[in-house]
């Protein structure tokens, strides 16, 4: 009889669940600006930590609960995928938390409020791994005769998805990282007022090399153009992410082309150009390039010239292990890193000889996030 009234109690709660993520679902969202998030978070006086802190607690619920709602429905049964009813969980549990927090009315509320988001964004860290875990799981289920084309719905859910956890986990790390008592100079949050390209690329590049001469025992030189001392407002982790997964894959193409070779692997080039609007990136490599109709292929989350590191057993703790090939997913989340301030990726690829990857970051910071 108890065991009926719990499941029954358990039952009527995730209805009224369900009916409070549909509410918030159905509210606006509101994108933030880089700039804006710079100029705000560079006097971060209680009473500004706590405007953020009410805007947040206003705003997250309706972001998690859009991405929940969608996890509910997703096409060829990927729903009901065991790894996907695990994301949709962390979501609705991060949902939960959000509702429940009461008011916040003063320091103390926001400290704990602060708290509790930094602890959600715990709880997504392997929302990434644990999707393509899910996606692999449909592909294992639809078989060899899979056309990619006809998963397009799922790949516009997954840029969807993907975006959107990029501005949550932006929101919430800036909000905790205003907290750091001793911030390091020109650091406003998470994003660096006077960011020089060049020194990420060549921080990127070492971490890319680093992971190539492990896997490889060698690995290609990488030359950096570019004004060392030029500086502008970016997010550093961001452009280390995306610069480290073009170096990584120009490396591992130029490694595995020169590899069984007498001549010496070319070096893989890093231009760095400054102009009005856009600060633009380049890698450059002579790794063979890509055929022409592979190309549309490099941008969807259920492609990949590598085996999956990613296995049904592995246990997914909090580590998040690099490999020289992903998941497949390197090259589409580098992109929506770019288009998350008003940027792009673009690749260009002449095959026989090599590819270059143009990396487009806007200067201005005046761009809203995209709210999918």
């Amino acid at each position: 009889m108890v065991v009926m009234a719990a499941k029954k109690a358990c039952e009527m709660l995730s209805k009224n669940m369900l009916v409070e993520v549909q509410r918030w679902g159905c509210m606006k969202q509101t994108g933030v600006s880089l700039r804006y998030m710079m100029e705000f978070g560079s006097i971060p006086t209680e009473r500004n930590l706590l405007i953020s802190a009410q805007f947040l607690h206003k705003e997250l619920p309706t972001r998690i609960a859009r991405r929940a709602i969608e996890l509910e429905t997703l096409p060829y049964g990927l729903s009901e995928k065991p790894a996907v009813l695990k994301v949709r969980d962390w979501y609705l549990d991060s949902f939960r938390d959000m509702v429940s927090f009461p008011e916040i009315k003063g320091t103390n509320d926001e400290k704990e409020f602060t708290q509790m988001i930094k602890a959600i964004k715990v709880r997504h860290n392997n929302v990434v791994p644990m999707m393509a875990l899910g996606v692999q799981q449909l592909k294992k289920g639809l078989g060899p005769k899979i056309v990619y084309e006809d998963l397009d719905e799922i790949h516009q859910f997954l840029d969807r998805f993907y975006m959107s956890r990029i501005g949550i986990r932006m929101l919430i790390g800036q909000h905790v990282e205003l907290h750091n008592p001793n911030p390091p100079p020109h650091c406003v949050g998470y994003i660096h007022t006077k960011m020089s390209p060049v020194e990420v690329a060549q921080n990127a590049s070492e971490d890319a090399r680093a992971i190539c001469l492990q896997e490889y025992g060698s690995a290609p030189a990488v030359n950096i153009y570019g004004d060392p001392n030029f500086t502008f407002p970016y997010v550093p982790t961001h452009l280390q992410l995306m610069v480290f997964e073009l170096v990584k894959n120009s490396l591992r193409a130029v490694q595995e082309r020169y590899m069984d070779s007498d001549r010496v692997s070319p070096p893989v080039r890093i231009i760095v150009a400054d102009g009005i609007e856009d600060v633009t990136i380049k890698v450059s490599d002579e790794g063979g390039g890509i055929a022409r109709s592979g190309l549309p292929k490099i941008f969807t989350y259920l492609y990949s010239t590598a085996k999956n590191p990613l296995d049904e057993d592995c246990d997914l703790g909090t580590g998040e292990a690099v490999t020289m090939a992903g998941y497949g997913y390197g090259l589409p989340i580098s992109r929506l890193y770019a288009r998350y301030f008003g940027g792009d990726l673009q690749i260009i690829s002449m095959e026989g000889y090599g590819t270059d990857a143009y990396l487009h970051l806007s200067r201005l910071g005046d761009s809203q996030e995209p709210l999918p």
